[in-house]
């Protein structure tokens, strides 16, 4: 399965995201009411980084920055580690797991088109596995139809 039918498949494909001088509190706000784990970081409509509740977490709550004056250049990821639309989904669960990371945005020639998350990952593999254990069980039991 490739990428593109994650981001297809998901109920809200929307991009969520702020700029540089969004103050920290502001972006966790908008995170919190669409029950969300990451933003991107759009500067002039480029992708510039990404501030995640791990970004919060170490290098501003540990680090004693109040979140209302903290703005999100000092605190988001900005080398970031991207995926296309065209590879395939265990590709992305690899890079994840490698790189102790939750979110992957998905750029297609430069153009930023959508964010997957290891929950929509694993949600898709799982619904992909239920399909083909379906599929066999019908082969075996001689339905190929049910």
């Amino acid at each position: 399965m490739k990428i593109k039918n994650v981001l297809r498949d998901k109920s809200r494909n929307a991009i969520y995201s702020v700029t540089p001088e969004t103050t920290v509190l502001d972006a966790l706000k908008q995170m919190a009411e669409k029950n969300i784990g990451a933003v991107l970081v759009l500067e002039e409509g480029r992708l510039a980084g990404i501030f995640s509740e791990r970004d919060y977490a170490r290098k501003g709550i540990l680090q004693g920055r109040a979140s209302s004056q903290t703005l999100i250049k000092e605190v988001m990821t900005s080398k970031l580690i991207t995926v296309t639309s065209e590879q395939k989904l265990e590709e992305a669960m690899v890079i994840m797991s490698e790189k102790h990371i939750r979110h992957l945005p998905v750029v297609d020639e430069g153009e930023l088109i959508g964010i997957i998350s290891i929950n929509d990952v694993v949600t898709s593999i799982i619904k992909d596995q239920k399909v083909r254990i379906e599929s066999l069980e019908s082969y075996i039991s001689g339905n190929p139809y049910a």
